[in-house]
This record gives C-alpha cells, structure tokens and sequence, in this order.
C-alpha cells in the first residue's frame, strides 16, 4: 500500500434544475423525475492517517451525530477493508445545512470515492453506486457528479450534457426545512408523469419555461419568504428560478457572472452565492 498521508478533497453541492414527484412506492419512498446539476460550491474533506477513525468539522454538532453520512459511509468501506490504515476526517462545511444543496450526500460519496482508492479496495462504479443507495438517496449522484437525469428515489442515472453555458445565483435564507417532513406532506394524488429529456433540452437549446419542482406547492405556503425570493430572482432577469430539493436554497439562472452579480446587488437582503455549474 502506498504510503498514507493527508489529502484535502472538495466535495461539491448540487442543485435539482427540475423537480417532480411521480409517486409514492409501497415502501414509503417517493419516485422522482429530476435533473441534477453539481456546482462549484463545496465543502473540503482533509483525510488524514491516524490510529482510529474519528471526524471533526466546524459544525461539532455534525460531527458528533450518528447519522453523519461521512461516518455512515466509512463505516460501510470499513466492514469491506478492516485491516486498512485509519484515517481521522476533518470536514469544513460551506454548502449550507438543511438547504437542499446536498451536502451531506457530497461528504459522504467522497468519502467512498476515497477510501475506495486510498485502501485499494477497486469497486467498481456500478458497485460503488450500489453501496451509495444504502447511505442515502441523493449519495449515488455524486459518484459520477455534473450533470445527471434522476428517477427511483434519485438513484436511476442517466448523465446529461446541456447545450447552454449558465451561471447560477443561489439564495440562502436562515432557514432549514425537513426533506422528510417536505415529503411527509406530499399528497398522492398530485403525482405528476415524469419529465421527458427531449422535451426539456432539444433544437439545441434549454427550455426553462418547461422546468418546475413539485415541492414549491408544500414549501411555500409554509415559508411565503421563500416565494418571494424567488419572485425576486425572476424580477432580477433570471431564465428560470426555482427551489432546490426540498430547499430552503432558491436558485435563479443567469446568461452571465454580469447578469448574475446585477442580480445579486437587487438582492441584497438576502445571503446569496454566485457559482457554475461542474461539466
């Protein structure tokens, strides 16, 4: 085995351009049809050799949960290699928590991706993207990352490539929403068909007059402040704004850093990030 020493790895966020919820399945999970798009923004994973597994992060708290996904996703690659060299991991947080950003899904296909070198372990991708199921629905995404169709419960892939270049305003009020309490409300009956790719991105171009996501009918009667920021971002001349995930994230598309940075300056009651999108 080659020999340890610390490495630093960013681990990006994700948006879902394009949300619904075709169903929910006799396990209790819902069905989507969603596109996702990886982003610049990132939190950083220092790996380092050490004589246990332990984590740390800026947001003890985090650290300490049980459901941390980096830990659940070491203790996974752990069981395969228990012989392996520890390493103790040190996250920094930047994507913001509970914003439908996907950050904890981010750490902890990282840490899979890593281990899985690291410790010689070599599954293959499709093995990986089946170990990733296990530790959460948005996990298997960012095995590969960019740009990727979702169904199942997000973990049926398809990549994409988009035939338009785009900048991305991210909004990110002080709130933090349930993702299981979002889909708790979800009534079956407003089940929608599944997006059709060539309807969306075709005559190449990208018909955002198409993209919607399905949770904005639960989030925003609840948090109107999250409608109006995006009112706001359409307002500032964005090509389409609409919820991340879940949220609380609201993102709007722009032509341009220039656009985008006009936009942000109209937006200044709110703390808001400009980033791009990964290809």
């Amino acid at each position: 085995m080659p020999k340890a020493t610390s490495v630093k790895i960013k681990s990006y966020a994700k948006i879902n351009l394009a949300l619904r919820i075709t169903g929910r399945r006799p396990d209790g999970y819902h069905n989507l049809s969603t596109l996702f798009q990886e982003v610049a923004l990132h939190d950083i994973l220092e790996f380092s050799p050490a004589a246990n597994f332990g984590l740390h992060s800026n947001y003890p708290e985090l650290a300490t949960s049980a459901d941390n996904l980096c830990s659940r996703a070491y203790r996974r690659m752990e069981q395969i290699a228990p012989h392996a060299q520890p390493y103790h991991i040190t996250l920094i947080k930047n994507i913001p928590i509970g914003a439908g950003l996907g950050g904890g899904s981010s750490n902890a296909a990282t840490v899979l991706k890593f281990l899985n070198k690291v410790w010689q372990i070599n599954l293959s991708d499709d093995n990986l993207i089946r170990l990733a199921r296990a530790i959460g629905s948005d996990v298997p995404f960012y095995i590969h990352g960019k740009t990727q169709s979702g169904g199942g419960v997000g973990e049926i892939l398809e990549p994409l490539t988009l035939p338009e270049d785009f900048v991305i305003l991210l909004a990110l009020p002080e709130i933090n929403i349930s993702t299981a309490w979002a889909y708790r409300q979800f009534d079956p009956k407003n089940a929608k068909p599944a997006y059709k790719l060539n309807e969306l991105i075709n005559d190449g171009r990208i018909h955002w007059e198409l993209f919607e996501n399905q949770f904005e009918d639960i989030v925003f009667p609840v948090y109107p402040q999250l409608a109006q920021i995006k009112a706001q971002i359409r307002q500032a001349g964005a090509l389409y704004a609409g919820l991340s995930g879940s949220g609380a994230a609201v993102f709007g598309i722009y032509k341009s850093q220039k656009t985008a940075r006009e936009a942000a300056r109209r937006l200044a009651q709110w703390h808001t990030i400009i980033t791009t999108p990964i290809k």
